[in-house]
């Protein structure tokens, strides 16, 4: 069956001008397979017979984006595409770069060398659909399998490791089992991968539809080599379930293992620290501890600033325990700050949604029966209490911080107060009468409460 893809005007044009230039040129990679999907291309690849001179002698405007690597970018209307040259990579020395590329005239000597069968299709209206490794019977069985031998493709580029469980969780397929094989023998290799590429691969799993799928990346023996914190707390668990007199099934063996909670991230927002803060709050033995390790993981793996403060904050408040009163709920949105204790509702719900779905197992030494089943429902009703709580809070404008007490530090100096630490003590004490009785936020009150 002819296969049609429907490109964009833009990459017509570029196709256009190459072979009016005599030289051959396709869409390449995965515009094609998203193409091929019914998904829309985020860019779109065109690779070529032309030498990056030769591509730039046929176009008004190009930028030299990796020449030395055969790649130009074409500016057409003010949006670029970048046009490579058919290449060889050579022998490959850091597992990421080859020493040198090798520029070839032959389509299929260029597409021998991309990672997976998926990826390594190509597509012009001329000749059609390029599938030289069977790219399209891949996607139609929803598999992720190297193009030739995994471990030659692995041992070129390790990061295509982590990327070959990325696709899989974006894509939703599972990786053929020699590919998965091969993952599990050069795991290893991905320590000589920055730690920022790591980041970047973990938060594109982290944020796809599936993204319980980072068990593979701990099944695989990934985290042992990317996050060796996270095999040590699963290693910790199953040992603390031993300890506690635990006999596990097979099955219960197998959830012990630490995969339960990548499921709580299947019901958070696609938010990038709500969605590691559910993966990372057992690294520890406590609260803190977790918090503690969270932000050693994160600072390793480069993540920016704002993405630790907060998920190492919802780690560190994962496990605080809030009645449904208004007071209490106050006080906790204090003390994880008003930005914060959304994102940890947020959190709260998912893991409960988890356990609804039946996606979650029951912790070490708890029933699975009635007990259980009521516990869940109080867990429930509980969270409803005080996510509506919570509404009314925010509706009403309690006062939830310093910077929403109705007097400040000047207020209290113009009112005969003394410079020194006494102000910051008196306004802290102002803020906690005032998360208990909001009425009492007004500044006739709080200054007369500072000279009765």
């Amino acid at each position: 069956m002819e296969i049609t893809i429907e490109l964009p005007q833009k990459v017509r044009v570029i196709l256009d001008r190459l072979r009016q230039g005599g030289y051959e040129g396709y869409a390449v990679g995965g515009c094609v397979r998203d193409a091929l999907l019914g998904r829309i291309p985020h860019d779109w690849d065109i690779t070529t017979s032309a030498k990056p001179l030769e591509t730039k002698s046929l176009f008004e405007r190009t930028i030299d984006t990796g020449i030395q690597h055969g790649t130009v970018t074409v500016m057409i209307d003010h949006e670029g595409f970048e046009v490579t040259t058919y290449r060889i990579d050579g022998e490959y020395e850091d597992s990421r770069h080859p020493k040198e590329v090798a520029f070839t005239a032959n389509l299929i000597e260029d597409l021998k060398r991309r990672d997976f069968t998926i990826n390594a299709m190509a597509y012009n209206e001329t000749d059609g659909l390029v599938d030289e490794f069977d790219g399209v019977k891949d996607l139609q069985e929803k598999k992720i399998r190297c193009v030739g031998d995994p471990r030659e493709r692995f041992g070129e580029d390790a990061l295509r490791i982590l990327r070959a469980v990325r696709f899989s969780a974006q894509l939703g397929f599972c990786v053929e089992e020699k590919t998965k094989e091969a993952v599990r023998e050069l795991a290893p290799t991905l320590r000589a991968i920055s730690a920022e590429r790591i980041q970047t691969e973990l938060v594109k799993l982290l944020l796809s539809p599936n993204p319980q799928m980072m068990r593979d990346v701990a099944e695989l023996g990934i985290t042992s080599v990317v996050m060796p914190e996270f095999d040590e707390a699963l290693e910790r668990r199953r040992i603390l379930s031993l300890k506690e007199g635990k006999a596990l099934s097979d099955t219960e063996e197998k959830r012990e293992d630490g995969r339960w909670f990548f499921n709580v991230a299947c019901f958070c927002p696609p938010e990038k620290s709500i969605r590691l803060a559910a993966i990372l709050w057992i690294l520890g033995e406590n609260a803190e501890k977790s918090a503690q390790r969270t932000l050693e993981v994160l600072r390793r793996l480069k993540f920016d600033n704002d993405t630790i403060e907060k998920t190492v904050t919802l780690v560190r408040f994962h496990d605080l325990r809030v009645e449904p009163e208004k007071t209490a709920i106050r006080k906790a949105i204090y003390e994880v700050g008003e930005e914060r204790f959304p994102a940890l509702l947020m959190l709260w719900r998912a893991e409960l949604e988890a356990k609804e779905s039946g996606k979650e197992f029951m912790a070490a030494g708890q029933s699975t029966g009635e007990k259980a089943v009521l516990c869940q429902e109080s867990a429930q009703e509980k969270l409803r209490q005080i996510e509506k709580l919570y509404e009314e809070i925010i509706k009403d404008g309690d006062c939830l911080s310093l910077r929403m007490l109705a007097v400040t530090g000047r207020d209290l100096l113009d009112a005969g107060m003394k410079p020194g630490k006494e102000v910051g003590e008196r306004l802290t004490k102002m803020l906690f009468d005032v998360l208990e009785h909001p009425e009492h936020n007004t500044k006739e009150y709080l200054l007369y409460s500072v000279f009765r």
